[in-house]
């Protein structure tokens, strides 16, 4: 028996193809399970309430303050992150029991492998195949106030990384791997502008390229085949919209300046 207590919450949206398996994994081990749904239409909540302890229907303020309104729900000093797409195997379960039953815990934030699969196949190299901090104790604990890539906020932060997996679904087909990175392209360009932030095309030209070859070459995405190539292209074409929209951005404010 795990001696610390858990609480997992899942933030979700039009998730009814894939929220199963995710809930399936959790419901029964985590001793508070919460699923926050920000207006889905299909049967994402039907399916939640079978196994969530709560499920709570939210507007959607962005990742990161969805992700800190979830926190304020949490029961128990220890947070499991748990994305719709993602699955806890039965072996990460078990270490993650016994590393929260040792009596001498040292450590606020452990970090599990992520396999990412992509098109059947796990990529083993890359932005996607870096472990991920998704178990943490929550005391002052929060997520960085962004619409995307919200970073976990952790004061003095002492890390573990476990060497069980979690599995990640991430992109149901191309066209939606190519939509998913479009949209928080476009997110963080409107971020970035808020900001003050800008940029011009020629550097949106230049990202698509370093952003490609960190991941083809750097991070050795060549080795995951055309699955490797494939995805450092679209990662080359994310960093490009980043700074295109960026561009259209602030061509669209001095057009209404004129």
């Amino acid at each position: 028996m795990r001696t610390r207590k858990i609480s997992c919450f899942v933030i979700v949206c039009n998730e009814e193809d894939r929220i199963e398996r995710c809930l399936q994994s959790l419901s029964g081990w985590v001793d508070q399970l919460i699923v926050l749904d920000s207006g889905s239409k299909d049967n994402t909540v039907a399916i939640a309430q079978q196994y969530a302890d709560k499920v709570y229907q939210t507007d959607w303020p962005g990742f990161g303050p969805q992700r800190n309104r979830a926190l304020t729900w949490c029961e128990h000093d220890w947070v499991l992150n748990i994305d719709a797409d993602e699955v806890m195997t039965d072996a990460l379960k078990a270490e993650i029991d016994a590393v929260l039953s040792e009596p001498d815990l040292q450590e606020n934030l452990f970090k599990m492998p992520w396999h990412t699969y992509f098109f059947g196949k796990l990529l083993k190299h890359g932005r996607y195949s870096s472990p991920q901090g998704k178990l943490f104790l929550k005391t002052g604990v929060s997520f960085k106030n962004r619409q995307v890539h919200e970073t976990l906020l952790i004061p003095n932060e002492k890390s573990r990384t476990l060497k069980s997996a979690i599995i990640h679904h991430s992109w149901r087909s191309y066209h939606h791997a190519q939509e998913k990175h479009l949209k928080y392209a476009c997110l963080l360009a409107e971020e970035k502008y808020a900001k003050g932030k800008r940029s011009s095309l020629a550097f949106a030209v230049l990202r698509f390229f370093t952003d490609f070859l960190q991941q083809y070459l750097l991070h050795l995405g060549f080795l995951d085949g055309w699955r490797g190539f494939l995805m450092a292209i679209i990662l080359g074409q994310y960093g490009f919209n980043k700074y295109a929209a960026l561009v259209t951005l602030q061509a669209e404010h001095k057009a209404k300046q004129q």
